[in-house]
């Protein structure tokens, strides 16, 4: 019996928390008397890591950039969101999936809310991030790396 439950899959939030917070208003404090409607572009990355046996850091980049009249920069905020997971017993096909996918799904509403406060305490409009399909994005990541695969052909005889 404690066989078996060792051998049962385990996904575990050991941490969450901000790994890089940046913002930047380079033009202040004119760029606060601009009446235009600013433009937002929003980018977003997800990386992952081993850190120890069965422990993992999986960290969403995201970076957030306004601009108004003239393509000046509002703002621009860069928000590192990350968090320790442990994972353990899951099939190797199955981990990077599960990181990328799953702890990018648990770690987005800490981003979105990261990048808003720091826009909101820079004296502006909070912006909220739009829900994010990561499986959507994870899907096409590996179809662009199938691509860039060299095709090996075999000549037959």
């Amino acid at each position: 019996m404690e066989q078996q439950q060792n051998e049962q899959p385990v996904f575990k939030i050991e941490k969450l928390y901000v790994k890089d917070l940046s913002l930047e208003v380079p033009n202040a404090p004119a760029i606060f008397l601009d009446q235009t409607d600013p433009t937002i572009n929003v980018e977003l990355s997800t990386q992952a890591a081993i850190v120890g046996d069965g422990f993992f850091e999986v960290a969403l980049k995201a970076t957030v950039t306004s601009k108004g009249a003239e393509d000046k920069t509002i703002f621009l905020v860069e928000a590192t969101q990350a968090g320790i997971f442990q994972i353990r017993n899951i099939p190797e096909t199955e981990i990077e999936p599960v990181l990328m996918i799953g702890c990018a799904n648990i770690l987005f509403p800490y981003a979105r809310e990261t990048i808003s406060d720091a826009v909101t305490r820079a004296g502006f409009q909070p912006v909220l991030l739009a829900p994010v399909n990561f499986e959507g994005m994870f899907q096409a990541r590996q179809e662009e790396l199938a691509a860039q695969q060299p095709k090996i052909e075999v000549p037959l005889q």
